[in-house]
Protein backbone atom coordinates (compact mmCIF):
# COMPACT_ATOMS: atom_id res chain seq x y z
CA UNK A 1 0.00 0.00 0.00
CA UNK A 2 1.23 3.60 -0.88
CA UNK A 3 0.57 5.45 1.82
CA UNK A 4 1.39 8.75 0.54
CA UNK A 5 -1.39 8.42 -1.86
CA UNK A 6 -4.46 7.75 1.08
CA UNK A 7 -6.14 10.50 2.81
CA UNK A 8 -3.37 10.94 5.67
CA UNK A 9 -6.12 13.20 7.25
CA UNK A 10 -6.65 10.06 10.54
CA UNK A 11 -3.61 7.65 9.16
CA UNK A 12 -2.06 6.18 11.74
CA UNK A 13 0.54 4.08 9.29
CA UNK A 14 2.92 6.90 9.51
CA UNK A 15 3.92 6.45 13.53
CA UNK A 16 6.08 3.34 13.90
CA UNK A 17 5.11 2.50 17.59
CA UNK A 18 7.24 1.09 20.48
CA UNK A 19 6.48 -2.36 22.05
CA UNK A 20 3.48 -2.77 19.95
CA UNK A 21 2.43 -4.98 17.20
CA UNK A 22 1.43 -2.11 14.73
CA UNK A 23 -0.50 -4.05 12.54
CA UNK A 24 -2.88 -5.23 15.34
CA UNK A 25 -2.95 -2.15 17.05
CA UNK A 26 -4.05 -0.35 14.22
CA UNK A 27 -6.12 -2.57 12.88
CA UNK A 28 -8.71 -1.64 16.01
CA UNK A 29 -6.64 0.76 17.86
CA UNK A 30 -6.71 2.36 21.93
CA UNK A 31 -6.62 5.93 21.60
CA UNK A 32 -6.46 7.81 24.71
CA UNK A 33 -7.64 11.26 24.60
CA UNK A 34 -7.69 12.63 28.03
CA UNK A 35 -6.39 11.67 31.65
CA UNK A 36 -7.44 13.17 34.64
CA UNK A 37 -6.51 11.87 38.19
CA UNK A 38 -7.37 7.95 38.28
CA UNK A 39 -8.55 7.90 34.73
CA UNK A 40 -8.46 7.91 31.06
CA UNK A 41 -11.04 8.41 28.14
CA UNK A 42 -10.71 6.58 25.38
CA UNK A 43 -11.18 7.81 21.51
CA UNK A 44 -15.01 6.17 21.70
CA UNK A 45 -15.87 8.00 24.63
CA UNK A 46 -15.37 5.29 27.27
CA UNK A 47 -14.13 5.80 30.98
CA UNK A 48 -10.90 3.46 31.47
CA UNK A 49 -9.42 3.31 35.46
CA UNK A 50 -5.68 3.31 35.06
CA UNK A 51 -4.32 0.29 37.02
CA UNK A 52 -0.78 0.51 36.32
CA UNK A 53 0.03 3.98 36.73
CA UNK A 54 0.74 4.17 32.88
CA UNK A 55 3.55 2.79 33.05
CA UNK A 56 4.29 3.46 36.56
CA UNK A 57 5.33 6.57 35.81
CA UNK A 58 1.99 8.85 37.60
CA UNK A 59 1.31 8.05 41.11
CA UNK A 60 0.21 11.33 41.49
CA UNK A 61 -2.41 11.34 38.99
CA UNK A 62 -3.13 12.72 35.50
CA UNK A 63 -3.06 16.05 34.23
CA UNK A 64 -2.04 17.66 37.96
CA UNK A 65 -1.98 21.53 37.38
CA UNK A 66 0.53 22.21 39.70
CA UNK A 67 2.78 20.53 36.83
CA UNK A 68 1.76 21.91 34.25
CA UNK A 69 1.82 25.19 35.78
CA UNK A 70 5.46 25.07 36.32
CA UNK A 71 6.43 23.59 33.08
CA UNK A 72 4.71 26.31 31.58
CA UNK A 73 6.21 29.12 33.77
CA UNK A 74 9.43 27.51 33.40
CA UNK A 75 8.96 27.88 29.43
CA UNK A 76 8.57 31.14 29.43
CA UNK A 77 11.49 31.82 31.29
CA UNK A 78 14.12 29.43 30.39
CA UNK A 79 12.91 27.26 27.61
CA UNK A 80 16.41 25.65 27.36
CA UNK A 81 20.17 26.16 28.05
CA UNK A 82 23.33 24.20 26.91
CA UNK A 83 23.76 21.62 30.05
CA UNK A 84 27.38 21.76 28.94
CA UNK A 85 29.74 24.12 30.63
CA UNK A 86 26.53 26.24 31.98
CA UNK A 87 23.95 25.23 34.37
CA UNK A 88 20.28 26.91 35.88
CA UNK A 89 18.96 27.04 38.84
CA UNK A 90 16.64 24.27 38.40
CA UNK A 91 19.13 21.80 37.51
CA UNK A 92 20.31 22.30 41.33
CA UNK A 93 17.26 22.49 43.45
CA UNK A 94 15.60 19.21 41.51
CA UNK A 95 19.20 17.46 42.03
CA UNK A 96 18.93 18.76 46.33
CA UNK A 97 15.61 17.61 46.52
CA UNK A 98 16.48 14.19 45.16
CA UNK A 99 19.24 13.86 47.27
CA UNK A 100 17.00 14.40 50.23
CA UNK A 101 15.26 11.32 49.38
CA UNK A 102 18.28 9.17 49.26
CA UNK A 103 19.75 7.47 51.99
CA UNK A 104 23.49 8.87 53.21
CA UNK A 105 25.65 9.28 51.16
CA UNK A 106 23.97 9.52 48.16
CA UNK A 107 24.40 13.36 47.56
CA UNK A 108 25.38 13.39 43.63
CA UNK A 109 22.77 13.16 40.93
CA UNK A 110 23.36 13.52 37.37
CA UNK A 111 20.52 13.97 35.12
CA UNK A 112 19.71 11.98 31.80
CA UNK A 113 16.13 11.46 29.90
CA UNK A 114 15.15 7.96 30.38
CA UNK A 115 15.44 4.99 32.64
CA UNK A 116 17.31 3.37 29.69
CA UNK A 117 19.66 6.02 29.50
CA UNK A 118 20.25 6.02 33.48
CA UNK A 119 21.71 2.44 33.22
CA UNK A 120 24.02 3.69 30.25
CA UNK A 121 25.27 6.39 32.78
CA UNK A 122 25.66 4.20 35.42
CA UNK A 123 28.25 1.67 33.43
CA UNK A 124 29.83 4.54 32.18
CA UNK A 125 30.01 5.90 35.75
CA UNK A 126 30.93 2.94 37.30
CA UNK A 127 33.93 2.50 34.46
CA UNK A 128 35.04 5.91 35.54
CA UNK A 129 35.01 5.11 38.84
CA UNK A 130 37.52 1.98 38.82
CA UNK A 131 39.58 3.59 36.07
CA UNK A 132 40.27 6.98 38.82
CA UNK A 133 40.57 4.68 41.45
CA UNK A 134 43.22 2.46 39.65
CA UNK A 135 41.33 -0.30 39.28
CA UNK A 136 40.95 -0.68 35.68
CA UNK A 137 41.03 -4.34 35.19
CA UNK A 138 37.31 -4.72 36.90
CA UNK A 139 35.65 -4.93 33.11
CA UNK A 140 33.10 -7.81 33.97
CA UNK A 141 29.12 -6.98 34.77
CA UNK A 142 26.70 -8.82 36.95
CA UNK A 143 23.43 -8.77 36.25
CA UNK A 144 20.59 -11.44 36.80
CA UNK A 145 17.78 -14.05 33.97
CA UNK A 146 15.04 -12.05 33.84
CA UNK A 147 16.24 -8.63 34.29
CA UNK A 148 14.98 -5.62 32.25
CA UNK A 149 17.09 -2.50 32.59
CA UNK A 150 15.82 -0.47 29.68
CA UNK A 151 16.40 -0.83 26.10
CA UNK A 152 19.94 1.13 24.71
CA UNK A 153 22.83 -1.01 24.23
CA UNK A 154 24.23 -1.41 27.88
CA UNK A 155 20.36 -1.97 29.37
CA UNK A 156 20.55 -4.70 26.42
CA UNK A 157 23.22 -6.43 27.49
CA UNK A 158 22.35 -6.11 31.08
CA UNK A 159 18.85 -8.09 29.86
CA UNK A 160 17.69 -11.53 30.78
CA UNK A 161 14.54 -11.36 28.73
CA UNK A 162 14.95 -13.10 25.83
CA UNK A 163 12.59 -11.04 23.38
CA UNK A 164 14.85 -8.10 24.48
CA UNK A 165 17.60 -9.67 23.14
CA UNK A 166 17.39 -11.67 20.74
CA UNK A 167 16.33 -9.67 17.83
CA UNK A 168 19.95 -7.68 18.93
CA UNK A 169 22.46 -9.65 19.30
CA UNK A 170 25.59 -7.46 19.41
CA UNK A 171 25.73 -6.14 22.95
CA UNK A 172 28.85 -5.70 25.42
CA UNK A 173 31.00 -8.24 26.41
CA UNK A 174 31.67 -9.48 29.99
CA UNK A 175 28.48 -9.75 31.31
CA UNK A 176 26.78 -12.45 33.57
CA UNK A 177 23.97 -13.44 34.77
CA UNK A 178 22.79 -14.89 38.35
CA UNK A 179 19.36 -16.46 38.74
CA UNK A 180 16.29 -14.60 39.12
CA UNK A 181 14.72 -15.13 42.38
CA UNK A 182 11.06 -16.49 41.35
CA UNK A 183 11.59 -19.86 42.26
CA UNK A 184 7.88 -21.25 42.03
CA UNK A 185 8.50 -22.57 45.66
CA UNK A 186 5.81 -20.00 47.72
CA UNK A 187 3.19 -19.12 45.40
CA UNK A 188 0.38 -16.40 46.36
CA UNK A 189 3.25 -14.25 48.55
CA UNK A 190 2.64 -11.22 49.98
CA UNK A 191 5.69 -9.67 50.65
CA UNK A 192 9.29 -11.01 50.70
CA UNK A 193 9.45 -14.71 50.51
CA UNK A 194 10.99 -16.53 52.97
CA UNK A 195 13.00 -19.34 50.97
CA UNK A 196 16.47 -19.18 49.31
CA UNK A 197 17.50 -16.00 49.47
CA UNK A 198 20.90 -16.21 50.75
CA UNK A 199 21.35 -19.49 48.45
CA UNK A 200 20.11 -17.60 45.46
CA UNK A 201 22.41 -14.64 46.01
CA UNK A 202 25.31 -16.67 46.46
CA UNK A 203 25.41 -17.09 42.52
CA UNK A 204 27.57 -13.92 42.75
CA UNK A 205 30.15 -15.50 44.91
CA UNK A 206 30.12 -18.50 42.69
CA UNK A 207 31.14 -15.91 39.47
CA UNK A 208 33.44 -14.07 41.97
CA UNK A 209 35.34 -17.51 42.43
CA UNK A 210 35.03 -18.46 38.92
CA UNK A 211 36.18 -14.82 36.92
CA UNK A 212 37.99 -13.64 39.90
CA UNK A 213 36.06 -10.96 42.22
CA UNK A 214 38.52 -8.42 40.98
CA UNK A 215 37.95 -8.64 37.80
CA UNK A 216 33.95 -7.10 38.13
CA UNK A 217 32.94 -3.95 38.38
CA UNK A 218 29.39 -3.50 39.19
CA UNK A 219 26.34 -5.77 40.18
CA UNK A 220 22.76 -4.37 38.60
CA UNK A 221 19.94 -5.21 40.70
CA UNK A 222 15.93 -4.34 40.10
CA UNK A 223 15.36 -3.90 44.35
CA UNK A 224 11.97 -5.75 43.22
CA UNK A 225 12.55 -7.07 39.42
CA UNK A 226 9.13 -5.00 37.97
CA UNK A 227 8.75 -5.43 34.20
CA UNK A 228 9.05 -9.06 34.27
CA UNK A 229 6.29 -9.59 36.53
CA UNK A 230 7.02 -7.76 40.03
CA UNK A 231 9.36 -10.53 41.53
CA UNK A 232 10.16 -10.31 45.24
CA UNK A 233 13.14 -10.88 46.29
CA UNK A 234 13.38 -13.58 49.62
CA UNK A 235 14.84 -12.44 52.50
CA UNK A 236 18.41 -11.97 53.10
CA UNK A 237 18.94 -11.97 49.37
CA UNK A 238 19.62 -8.10 49.06
CA UNK A 239 21.67 -7.83 51.98
CA UNK A 240 23.70 -10.88 50.79
CA UNK A 241 24.60 -9.17 47.77
CA UNK A 242 25.60 -5.93 49.36
CA UNK A 243 28.04 -8.30 51.84
CA UNK A 244 29.68 -10.44 48.69
CA UNK A 245 30.23 -6.48 46.50
CA UNK A 246 31.87 -5.50 50.37
CA UNK A 247 34.09 -8.01 50.64
CA UNK A 248 35.01 -7.95 46.66
CA UNK A 249 35.21 -4.20 45.81
CA UNK A 250 32.24 -4.95 43.88
CA UNK A 251 30.02 -1.86 43.22
CA UNK A 252 26.22 -2.53 43.94
CA UNK A 253 23.77 -0.68 41.32
CA UNK A 254 20.10 -0.48 42.18
CA UNK A 255 17.89 -0.12 39.34
CA UNK A 256 14.57 2.18 40.88
CA UNK A 257 13.47 3.15 38.06
CA UNK A 258 10.36 1.47 38.76
CA UNK A 259 10.42 1.50 42.65
CA UNK A 260 11.51 4.56 43.03
CA UNK A 261 9.84 7.24 44.42
CA UNK A 262 7.08 5.60 47.06
CA UNK A 263 6.16 2.45 44.97
CA UNK A 264 6.90 0.25 48.09
CA UNK A 265 5.95 2.81 50.60
CA UNK A 266 9.21 4.19 50.94
CA UNK A 267 11.11 6.81 48.90
CA UNK A 268 13.05 4.06 47.57
CA UNK A 269 13.56 0.30 48.19
CA UNK A 270 16.96 0.59 49.88
CA UNK A 271 14.91 2.45 52.60
CA UNK A 272 12.21 -0.57 52.83
CA UNK A 273 15.05 -3.07 52.26
CA UNK A 274 17.39 -1.42 54.81
CA UNK A 275 20.34 -2.18 51.96
CA UNK A 276 21.99 1.55 50.82
CA UNK A 277 23.47 0.70 46.84
CA UNK A 278 26.65 2.93 45.63
CA UNK A 279 24.77 3.83 42.51
CA UNK A 280 21.15 4.14 42.23
CA UNK A 281 19.09 4.60 38.87
CA UNK A 282 15.51 6.16 38.48
CA UNK A 283 13.56 7.53 35.96
CA UNK A 284 9.38 7.12 35.85
CA UNK A 285 7.64 8.94 38.63
CA UNK A 286 10.21 11.69 39.01
CA UNK A 287 8.91 14.11 36.91
CA UNK A 288 4.90 12.00 37.47
CA UNK A 289 5.24 11.12 34.07
CA UNK A 290 4.66 14.70 32.71
CA UNK A 291 8.02 14.98 30.75
CA UNK A 292 10.58 12.81 30.39
CA UNK A 293 13.39 12.33 32.96
CA UNK A 294 16.07 9.86 34.94
CA UNK A 295 18.56 10.61 37.16
CA UNK A 296 21.30 8.61 38.33
CA UNK A 297 22.61 8.90 42.10
CA UNK A 298 26.06 7.66 43.47
CA UNK A 299 27.75 7.61 47.03
CA UNK A 300 29.92 10.66 47.93
CA UNK A 301 33.05 8.61 47.00
CA UNK A 302 32.30 7.85 43.74
CA UNK A 303 31.84 11.56 42.78
CA UNK A 304 34.98 12.89 44.56
CA UNK A 305 36.47 9.56 42.94
CA UNK A 306 35.91 10.53 39.68
CA UNK A 307 36.24 14.40 40.00
CA UNK A 308 39.77 14.67 42.03
CA UNK A 309 41.17 12.08 39.42
CA UNK A 310 41.10 14.66 37.07
CA UNK A 311 43.60 17.69 36.70
CA UNK A 312 42.25 21.26 37.38
CA UNK A 313 39.98 22.60 35.42
CA UNK A 314 39.41 19.40 33.20
CA UNK A 315 36.04 17.91 32.01
CA UNK A 316 35.93 15.00 34.74
CA UNK A 317 33.45 13.03 33.66
CA UNK A 318 33.04 12.58 29.74
CA UNK A 319 29.38 12.09 29.36
CA UNK A 320 26.27 13.99 29.09
CA UNK A 321 22.90 14.49 26.80
CA UNK A 322 21.77 17.34 24.95
CA UNK A 323 18.73 17.28 27.51
CA UNK A 324 20.19 16.70 30.63
CA UNK A 325 18.51 18.73 33.13
CA UNK A 326 16.17 20.17 30.77
CA UNK A 327 14.56 23.40 32.39
CA UNK A 328 11.12 22.32 31.72
CA UNK A 329 11.63 18.58 33.27
CA UNK A 330 13.49 19.94 35.85
CA UNK A 331 10.41 22.08 37.05
CA UNK A 332 8.16 19.24 35.94
CA UNK A 333 10.38 17.10 38.62
CA UNK A 334 10.04 19.88 41.77
CA UNK A 335 6.32 20.30 41.11
CA UNK A 336 5.72 16.84 41.33
CA UNK A 337 8.18 15.55 43.95
CA UNK A 338 6.85 18.90 45.95
CA UNK A 339 2.90 17.26 45.37
CA UNK A 340 4.56 14.03 46.86
CA UNK A 341 5.71 15.49 49.75
CA UNK A 342 2.54 18.21 50.57
CA UNK A 343 0.16 15.23 50.07
CA UNK A 344 2.09 12.66 51.59
CA UNK A 345 1.70 10.37 48.68
CA UNK A 346 4.75 7.80 50.03
CA UNK A 347 3.01 7.41 53.33
CA UNK A 348 -0.53 6.80 51.37
CA UNK A 349 1.42 4.01 49.50
CA UNK A 350 2.19 2.58 52.47
CA UNK A 351 -1.58 2.78 54.42
CA UNK A 352 -3.49 1.57 51.03
CA UNK A 353 -0.86 -1.58 50.73
CA UNK A 354 -2.71 -3.89 52.85
CA UNK A 355 -5.64 -3.18 51.41
CA UNK A 356 -4.61 -3.32 47.86
CA UNK A 357 -2.63 -7.16 48.49
CA UNK A 358 -6.56 -8.53 50.27
CA UNK A 359 -8.18 -7.57 47.13
CA UNK A 360 -5.29 -8.57 44.55
CA UNK A 361 -5.15 -11.76 46.06
CA UNK A 362 -8.82 -12.34 46.14
CA UNK A 363 -8.26 -13.34 42.63
CA UNK A 364 -5.97 -16.50 44.01
CA UNK A 365 -9.00 -19.34 43.56
CA UNK A 366 -9.46 -17.87 40.14
CA UNK A 367 -8.80 -21.28 37.91
CA UNK A 368 -6.91 -18.98 35.17
CA UNK A 369 -4.45 -17.64 37.74
CA UNK A 370 -1.27 -19.00 37.98
CA UNK A 371 0.06 -17.17 40.67
CA UNK A 372 0.12 -13.43 42.35
CA UNK A 373 2.85 -11.90 43.73
CA UNK A 374 2.39 -8.50 45.79
CA UNK A 375 4.53 -5.56 48.11
CA UNK A 376 3.84 -2.13 48.28
CA UNK A 377 1.35 -0.73 45.48
CA UNK A 378 2.48 -3.32 43.25
CA UNK A 379 1.33 -7.02 42.21
CA UNK A 380 2.13 -9.15 39.51
CA UNK A 381 -0.88 -11.37 38.83
CA UNK A 382 0.34 -14.27 36.43
CA UNK A 383 -2.55 -16.15 34.51
CA UNK A 384 -1.95 -19.61 33.15
CA UNK A 385 -0.67 -19.57 29.46
CA UNK A 386 -2.85 -20.18 26.19
CA UNK A 387 -1.71 -21.61 23.15
CA UNK A 388 1.65 -20.00 23.25
CA UNK A 389 2.95 -17.99 26.21
CA UNK A 390 2.38 -14.63 26.12
CA UNK A 391 -0.81 -14.40 24.17
CA UNK A 392 -3.35 -15.17 26.53
CA UNK A 393 -1.48 -11.90 28.32
CA UNK A 394 -1.49 -10.01 25.17
CA UNK A 395 -5.84 -10.91 24.50
CA UNK A 396 -6.02 -9.85 28.05
CA UNK A 397 -4.68 -6.54 28.10
CA UNK A 398 -6.53 -5.42 25.00
CA UNK A 399 -10.04 -6.98 26.50
CA UNK A 400 -9.70 -5.21 29.67
CA UNK A 401 -8.87 -1.99 28.09
CA UNK A 402 -12.33 -2.18 26.08
CA UNK A 403 -13.76 -3.61 29.52
CA UNK A 404 -12.68 -0.11 31.05
CA UNK A 405 -9.42 -0.61 32.87
CA UNK A 406 -5.49 -0.20 31.95
CA UNK A 407 -3.44 -2.59 33.25
CA UNK A 408 0.17 -3.43 31.64
CA UNK A 409 1.35 -7.23 30.84
CA UNK A 410 4.54 -8.82 30.84
CA UNK A 411 3.82 -12.08 28.88
CA UNK A 412 1.63 -13.61 30.64
CA UNK A 413 1.81 -11.06 33.82
CA UNK A 414 -0.81 -8.32 34.62
CA UNK A 415 1.28 -5.83 36.46
CA UNK A 416 -1.11 -3.35 38.76
CA UNK A 417 0.38 -0.48 40.32
CA UNK A 418 -2.02 1.81 41.34
CA UNK A 419 -1.63 5.96 41.41
CA UNK A 420 -0.78 6.51 45.22
CA UNK A 421 -3.88 9.02 44.98
CA UNK A 422 -5.94 5.81 44.98
CA UNK A 423 -8.64 4.76 47.08
CA UNK A 424 -10.01 1.51 48.42
CA UNK A 425 -12.99 1.65 45.79
CA UNK A 426 -10.53 2.57 43.27
CA UNK A 427 -8.44 -0.96 44.16
CA UNK A 428 -12.27 -2.41 44.12
CA UNK A 429 -12.95 -1.45 40.51
CA UNK A 430 -9.17 -2.09 39.08
CA UNK A 431 -9.92 -5.56 40.77
CA UNK A 432 -13.30 -6.26 39.24
CA UNK A 433 -12.56 -5.27 36.06
CA UNK A 434 -9.37 -7.98 36.04
CA UNK A 435 -11.96 -10.63 37.61
CA UNK A 436 -14.61 -9.97 35.14
CA UNK A 437 -11.81 -9.96 32.14
CA UNK A 438 -10.52 -13.55 33.48
CA UNK A 439 -14.13 -14.90 33.60
CA UNK A 440 -14.37 -13.83 29.70
CA UNK A 441 -11.32 -15.70 28.98
CA UNK A 442 -12.16 -18.98 31.17
CA UNK A 443 -15.86 -19.03 29.21
CA UNK A 444 -13.89 -19.34 26.03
Amino acid sequence: MDIRSADRANSLEEHWMPFTGNRDFKENPRLIVKGEGMYYTDHKGGKVIDGSSALFCSPAGHARPEIADAVHAQLLENSYSAPFQLGHAGQFELARKVADLLPEPMNHVFFVNSGSEAIDTALKMVMAYHRANGEGQRLRFVSRERAYHGVNMGGVSLSGMVKNRETFPVVMPNVVMMRHTWTGKELFCDGRPQHDGVELANDLERHCMTYGGATIAAVFVEPVAGSTGTLVPPVGYIERIREICDQYGILLVFDEVITGFGRLGAPFASQLFGVTPDICTMAKALTNGCIPMGAVACRDEIYETVTDAAPDNAIEFFHGYTYSGHPAACAAGIAALDIYEREGLFQKAAELAPYFAKAVMGLRSHKLVRDIRTIGLMSGIEVHPGAAPGIRGQEMQKAMFWNGCHVKFTGDTGIVAPAFIATEAHVDEIVDRFRYTLDQFAAM
